[in-house]
């Protein structure tokens, strides 16, 4: 029986449906910035009420904010003491919010329809596609899964590996051994840095046990998802291996290396730094904050204390980062990579860009350059902006800015200290690197306009 719809009642209705077509995202980008979006709105809810702040009364909207957008976008940087302030069950939302960011809001979301429904749609498949830099459409379940199975195995093995030293050389009970491991193992991995110690963790300086696991697993999660498919499929034959993947792990090996060596010679009579230190326990914390400068907020020496030469090369480190499509900030290895090999065809009077003898698309160069530019403005204004609303120095406002952009949460200790005005634009900085000034581009964009012609071409002066 079919029963006809009244005109007065059909013209609302369907007024109300261009009304949401009109607003509705139209890319993948736009799922994903509005999913971050929605988690960093949520976290910020329940950080608000009074039972996530330890002590009587609740959280101001700008610390709730602050704290959920650098969890979400597991950064680490923090305006109030993450161990002192927040109660267990603020921890708690801490911790979740960190693990949603680092596995993505739309991989995860995804990621749920399949378990739950065994299917996908299709704007779910792309928004998972465009998280994951999944190459096709038709594996995003299976990366996805692939995704949440690495993510629990080494979460898991790192969470035993640190309450057992929790336990066996600090004397901790096991339910409390048990919750440190877990919280360190999984900011470790989202390469969040949040820690439940004052001082994070340079009461640790010297311990291998704790320091490298916790290494180990930041530089699982810095090389990317990607990557770590790639070598479970294909450890044996290199040759075979994409040219990401070489890029990565080459340039990571690189900057472990370099990062070290600088980081160690800097700072190694600093009395207030390495200084204080045996020499091999210098060595150890020299390494371990070259590994965290790249990717995660963790801190084992006083970063307020370091060298301002150190200050640079780590803004160096932070600005790079990690692989793409993991849990590491920064504007990625391969970025870097591609403009330094562009640089390289240029200055040799070369034509086309080859990289481990295969070709490098134009449509890269384009989006090397694009990225990196983007980061300069970006980071170059807010740079200018926290000078003129505050007293610090150019180098620690600097630092600070390229540590929340690159997502990385290092801190010289001025986070508390900025304006409020400031801490939004931090806000701001940490949202817009998570996402990545390209793909927060393409979501602010309603549509997609393709070029119907062409103009001549001309050649300008350069140099």
């Amino acid at each position: 029986m079919h029963v006809e719809v009244p005109a007065i009642l059909r013209a609302p209705a369907a007024g109300f449906t261009k009304f949401v077509r009109a607003f509705a995202p139209r890319h993948p980008a736009q799922v994903i910035v509005l999913g971050f979006a929605g988690a960093v709105a949520a976290g910020t809810g329940m950080l608000l009420l009074p039972v996530a702040k330890a002590g009587e009364g609740g959280a101001t909207f700008l610390e709730a904010l602050f704290t959920a957008t650098s969890s979400v976008c597991v950064t680490g940087l923090i305006t109030v003491d993450t161990p002192v302030f927040w109660s267990g069950f603020g921890q708690v939302v801490i911790l979740v919010l960190i693990q949603i960011g680092g596995f993505g809001v739309m991989s995860f979301g995804t990621l749920l329809g399949v378990l739950t429904a065994r299917r996908l749609g299709l704007k779910s498949r792309l928004s998972a596609a465009a998280e994951t830099k999944s190459s096709g459409f038709g594996d995003v379940r299976r990366v996805l899964l692939g995704v949440l199975l690495i993510s629990l195995a080494v979460e898991a093995g790192l969470a035993l590996i640190l309450a057992a030293r929790f336990m066996a050389g600090y004397g901790y009970p096991p339910g409390e051994a048990l919750w440190h491991g877990l919280f360190h193992s999984v900011s470790s991995f989202n390469n969040a840095g949040f820690a439940l110690y004052s001082d994070n963790l340079m009461g640790f300086a010297g311990d291998a046990w704790l320091c490298l696991p916790i290494a180990g697993a930041v530089i699982i999660g810095g090389l990317g998802f990607p990557v770590l498919f790639e070598l479970g499929r294909q450890y044996r034959r290199p040759i075979h291996w994409s040219m990401n993947t070489k890029l990565v792990l080459v340039g990571s090996a690189v900057l472990l290396a370099g990062g070290t060596v600088f980081l160690t010679a800097v700072e190694w009579s600093n009395p207030a730094t390495l200084g204080g230190l045996p020499p091999a326990e210098r060595v150890l914390a020299g390494f371990f904050q070259s590994v965290i400068t790249r990717t995660a907020g963790f801190n084992s020496i006083d970063i307020g204390q370091m060298h301002p030469v150190s200050w640079l090369g780590m803004d160096i480190l932070m600005f790079i980062g990690g692989g793409p499509a993991g849990t590491a900030g920064g504007l990625k290895i391969t970025t870097f990579a591609v403009l330094f090999f562009i640089i390289s065809t240029e200055l040799q009077g070369g034509t086309a860009v080859n990289i481990f003898g295969k070709r490098l698309s134009r449509a890269v160069h384009r989006q090397a350059i694009t990225v990196v530019l983007l980061a300069i403005a970006l980071v170059t204004g807010a740079t200018m902006f926290l000078m003129v609303i505050t007293d610090f120095g150019q180098e620690r406002i600097l630092f600070e800015v390229i540590s929340a952009f690159a997502t990385v949460g290092l801190s010289t200790g001025i986070t508390a200290g900025i304006p409020p005005a400031g801490q939004l634009v931090l806000i701001l900085l940490m949202f817009v690197g998570r996402l990545g000034p390209v793909t927060l581009g393409a979501a602010l964009a309603l549509r997609e306009r393709p070029a119907l012609y062409e103009y001549p071409k001309e050649r300008p002066l350069i140099g």
